[in-house]
């Protein structure tokens, strides 16, 4: 028999060709399973930013589903792509991937612009006065307004303070 046709039969190589043929289709479903995890998180129906073009009503009442469905909160940043301190939250949350697990668990975000180009008076109107920027709002799933928070209570120097905002999300979260 010649070597290809010995290597065909022999189980040795049979074996190694499985295993190849495995590590392959492992590694073709978690390259699929991560590019639908990311269309997912593009896809979703809130903006990852603070964008004027959006209809903060509308957000809302998606948000307030979302959170029917999935027993959470709505956790409403109100601020602006020009808010420094909204940047360093969401620096924040990355550079604290527990906060942002607990966070995400317990609540739905959404973000509500407030700039120049689009203040959403009329819609902010339904709850207190924001004294300074980002501001969080936390609403249960019916849009009840529970706790309106300054975010300035929850910084420490140039940053927020662990301790400050684990103590927010989890006195907030639902029970």
């Amino acid at each position: 028999m010649d070597a290809a046709m010995n290597s065909a039969i022999d189980p040795a190589s049979t074996r190694r060709a499985g295993c190849s043929r495995r590590r392959f289709l492992t590694a073709l479903c978690l390259a699929a399973i991560g590019r639908h995890a990311h269309a997912v998180t593009e896809s979703s129906p809130l903006p990852a930013r603070f964008d004027p073009a959006r209809d903060a009503a509308r957000d809302l009442q998606t948000a307030l589903q979302m959170a029917r469905a999935t027993r959470r909160r709505v956790l409403a940043e109100v601020g602006g792509e020009w808010c420094t301190w909204c940047h360093i939250m969401d620096r924040f949350f990355t550079a604290n991937p527990d906060l942002a697990k607990i966070r995400d668990a317990n609540f739905i975000v959404l973000r509500i612009n407030f700039s120049k180009e689009n203040k959403n008076e009329a819609f902010l109107a339904r709850w207190p006065k924001v004294a300074g920027y980002p501001h969080l709002f936390v609403l249960d799933a019916n849009g009840r307004l529970l706790h309106s928070q300054d975010t300035s209570a929850l910084e420490a120097t140039k940053d927020y303070d662990p301790a400050a905002f684990r103590k927010f999300l989890v006195d907030w979260a639902p029970r």
